[in-house]
């Protein structure tokens, strides 16, 4: 029965389930905070991240701006989704055996060595030289929706390749952020922060499988990791890796509880309209639903409820509050300047040249093969999609420069190269696959 509610909201679930829809989210909400941050309202914009939100629980008072509470907070939130997908990879995906995992490694490898060792060629002293892991990072979320564009043009193959290469990249740029962008430590709350990971370990090992359970435990981590100097994301990594990743029971199992519940239900007799089940009725679908999240990880509940969180909102936020840079009286000459050029050379021709030099080597090493369908163009390609940094970049480059005038230089660099990058490599892909079809006719 469609209700009144589910047609409105066709619309909306349509464009939820689209490919493009991350995507093109975190480009309206670049442009909302480019416009919003060159406009008369500018003073607005800056103003609303810096409004203090204080918290006091007994006599302890936590106050962080707007700002930080995005980016260490609800970033938080995509950090412990990256592990989880990190986790989901290494169990039963891409990165799963040694043979799979080589290519997405050795080409994730180069694609943060050279773009790091080129920034660091152009930004050779300090304090420009602190922004080397700028250029590391790749949005998973940009470069997807970039190949979602060409649709079934693009092998299978070279998809899962991105992926798999995003996961790594991104687990790289998580042990830069820990080991080279963390300052002073504070010893006590690192651990206290560790405890309540081992704790979380041990929850996991007893079979707990209660959402909340991890919820509380994480948010005491996140907590500790807050104020012992090592970055809060840390903390969301760490706690997604110590979600349970296995079922209650096995195939049979569910196949024969199943049949079971089908059984009586079949006994009581199935709902026969849209009004209130019966009792009996009431109790077999509570056991239905008590067999599904026996059959269920928690680790694939929580990543698929978390998805559209981030998808939707967490990194649109976080484009909002981090890509409004005044462009006020800004040439040629901001684009040419150290920073912004570093980072330009390092995600256009670094990422390129070290994807696509690293999975030649693997190749030619025989340590791995090309997926099916994928032409060297196609490695080309992907190696330019790489540079698209934006979401990871820009977080890295709020702790790697402390003045405004540098920060504000990366940011420019980011989104010039980003742009750049995710065009290019949008025509090399489709020409490849052009090509790819016209020899195969």
């Amino acid at each position: 029965m469609l209700m009144p509610i589910d047609r409105m909201l066709r619309p909306v679930k349509a464009f939820a389930r689209h490919k493009l829809a991350g995507a093109g989210l975190l480009m309206l909400a670049t442009l909302i905070a480019l416009v919003w941050a060159n406009s008369p309202w500018a003073e607005s914009y800056h103003h609303t991240l810096h409004v203090d939100v204080k918290v006091a629980v007994g006599g302890m008072v936590f106050s962080k701006s707007v700002h930080h509470l995005i980016n260490d907070g609800l970033m938080g939130v995509f950090f412990f989704l990256v592990g989880l997908e990190i986790k989901r990879e290494i169990l039963v995906g891409e990165l799963s055996s040694t043979r799979k995992a080589s290519l997405p490694a050795f080409a994730a490898l180069g694609g943060m060595v050279i773009p790091a060792l080129l920034y660091v060629a152009v930004n050779p002293e300090p304090p420009l030289r602190s922004g080397w892991g700028i250029p590391m990072a790749t949005d998973i979320a940009f470069a997807l929706g970039v190949l979602a564009v060409l649709g079934t043009r693009i092998p299978l193959g070279l998809k899962v390749m991105l992926t798999a290469l995003a996961i790594v990249d991104d687990i790289g740029a998580v042990l830069v952020i820990a080991v080279f962008y963390t300052e002073q430590i504070a010893t006590a709350s690192l651990v206290v922060g560790l405890l309540g990971v081992g704790l979380s370990i041990i929850m996991s090992r007893a079979g707990v499988r209660n959402a909340l359970a991890y919820f509380l435990v994480g948010f005491v981590v996140w907590l500790a990791f807050l104020q012992s100097g090592v970055h809060a994301t840390i903390a969301a990594l760490l706690m997604a890796f110590t979600i349970p990743a296995k079922t209650r029971i096995d195939g049979k199992s569910l196949v024969r509880r199943l049949e079971r519940a089908l059984s009586n239900l079949e006994r009581v007799g199935a709902p026969g309209d849209h009004g209130l089940n019966t009792d009996e009725q009431q109790h077999v679908l509570a056991e239905v639903n008590v067999v599904h999240d026996a059959a269920t990880a928690p680790l694939q509940n929580l990543e698929h409820a978390l998805a559209p969180l981030v998808t939707f909102f967490v990194l649109p936020l976080f484009a909002l509050a981090n890509a409004g840079v005044s462009l006020e009286g800004v040439g040629l000459s901001a684009l040419t300047g150290g920073v912004a050029l570093g980072i330009m050379v390092g995600l256009v021709v670094g990422k390129t040249v070290g994807i696509f030099s690293f999975t030649w080597l693997a190749v030619r090493l025989g340590i791995a093969d090309l997926p099916r369908g994928v032409r060297w163009g196609h490695v080309v390609g992907i190696g330019l999609l790489g540079g698209v940094g934006f979401t990871m970049a820009l977080f890295i480059a709020g702790l790697a420069f402390s003045t405004q005038a540098d920060l504000d230089a990366a940011k420019l660099g980011i989104l010039v190269a980003s742009a750049i990058a995710g065009v290019t490599g949008l025509l090399v892909l489709r020409s490849t696959s052009a090509d790819a079809d016209g020899s195969s006719s």
